[in-house]
């Protein structure tokens, strides 16, 4: 199969991967429904005490806003894989990757310096399931199509 028909389909698997928390960070700002989101950070601050506890407004701010970006960024790499991916794979395949990357850098820098050090080591595997085959080149039916990096 053809690195561009892989990166094409895996790019669907990096949206549903990357859009599949944000409706759980979402549901995390209501009372009822805070379980699971919280459950989610406490696996990623390990080990799993009860930390963080999903009560203060402040926690539930950043979750509502965190879930919105998360399904936001899902959604727009479904559409670059289903309307722009064919008219430049070479594009899209660089806009995911050093999207993906800049994410991985500063979210686990960030858990690092706030002393959640053991989100940086799941955003690794984050990191291969969103990036999966697209560390490869897309194979560009314009030869000439050579974005801005």
């Amino acid at each position: 199969m053809a690195s561009d028909t892989v990166h094409k389909r895996w790019l669907k698997v990096s949206a549903l991967v990357i859009g599949f928390f944000g409706p759980v960070l979402t549901l995390g700002t209501i009372p009822a429904t805070t379980e699971l989101a919280r459950l989610g950070l406490d696996i990623l601050t390990w080990p799993v005490d009860g930390f963080p506890s999903y009560t203060s407004e402040e926690i539930r701010f950043l979750s509502a806003l965190t879930g919105g970006f998360l399904v936001g960024w899902g959604v727009t790499i479904w559409m670059l894989s289903a309307l722009v991916y064919d008219a430049a794979p070479e594009a899209v395949h660089k806009s995911v990757l050093y999207g993906a990357l800049a994410w991985f850098v500063f979210d686990s820098f960030g858990s690092i310096t706030s002393g959640q050090w053991p989100n940086a080591l799941w955003n690794v595997l984050v990191l291969l399931l969103v990036v999966g085959p697209m560390w490869r080149p897309a194979e560009s039916p314009n030869p000439n199509q050579e974005g801005i990096l």
